[in-house]
């Protein structure tokens, strides 16, 4: 007996894509919707917008419109109409005229958890190479 084929899903369906704690992905993710990410990531993420979930591990570059959540990073690049709601730590920071960070900074060796190597930049301003 075959099975029968899925229906297919309108293209406005889904806005927020969720990914678990149990998930671990090796490789670059794109999406056009909104991603939520409990689990690991080791790759580059390309978003409309990405909640990071307290214990999530991202290891890669972000370029999203906005980023939630707890960002620790060795580079943080937010260019101008970029931003951030949560607490930051960093080694290098670079934050354009225009962009917004609602949370609290602190250079690595603050209270927050050590960088795990994210750079963070606006979609909407990245320069096409």
């Amino acid at each position: 007996m075959s099975k029968p084929a899925a229906a297919p899903r309108s293209s406005g369906s889904s806005t927020f894509s969720v990914l678990g704690s149990d998930t671990l992905i090796t490789g670059d993710i794109e999406a056009s919707a909104d991603l939520h990410i409990d689990g690991r990531v080791t790759g580059d993420i390309t978003c409309a917008a990405l909640v990071q979930g307290v214990d999530s591990e991202i290891t890669g570059a972000i370029k999203a419109d906005s980023v939630r959540g707890t960002v620790a990073a060795r580079e943080i690049v937010i260019l101008v109409l970029g931003k951030i709601e949560g607490d930051v730590a960093y080694d290098t920071l670079t934050v354009e005229q225009g962009a917004r960070i609602e949370g609290r900074l602190a250079p690595n060796g603050g209270g927050m958890p050590p960088a795990i190597g994210v750079a963070v930049e606006d979609v909407k301003d990245a320069v096409p190479a």
